[in-house]
């Protein structure tokens, strides 16, 4: 539910953003020989992996994985983008404090 909230305050504030699957074979990526789980699962499925690690400590709390690194900064102006820094997700994580303090 919290991730469709998530979805609906980006489609408002105009910026893109998709689930990525969190099946449970991706967990296989993170499981360790030393630890209880390591905070990397290599470079397939990156994002997810992350998700996966975040996922084993937030337990039955509502949560999401933005992951901004391919999409932090633009090479060139587009629209109201302006070449460098986007700043996303701000503008969804604003949407969405907006839409939960109605």
């Amino acid at each position: 539910r919290f991730a469709t909230e998530v979805e609906k305050a980006a489609e408002t504030a105009g910026e893109r953003i998709w689930r990525l699957p969190m099946d449970a074979d991706y967990y296989e990526q993170i499981k360790s020989e030393v630890a209880d789980i390591k905070n990397t699962g290599g470079r397939q499925a990156g994002s997810i992996t992350a998700a996966k690690f975040l996922e084993v400590f937030a337990k039955d709390t509502p949560w999401v994985h933005l992951d901004i690194a391919s999409v932090m900064s633009a090479a060139s102006d587009k629209g109201w983008m302006v070449k460098g820094m986007r700043g996303t997700p701000v503008r969804t994580l604003v949407q969405l404090v907006r839409g939960r303090a109605k």
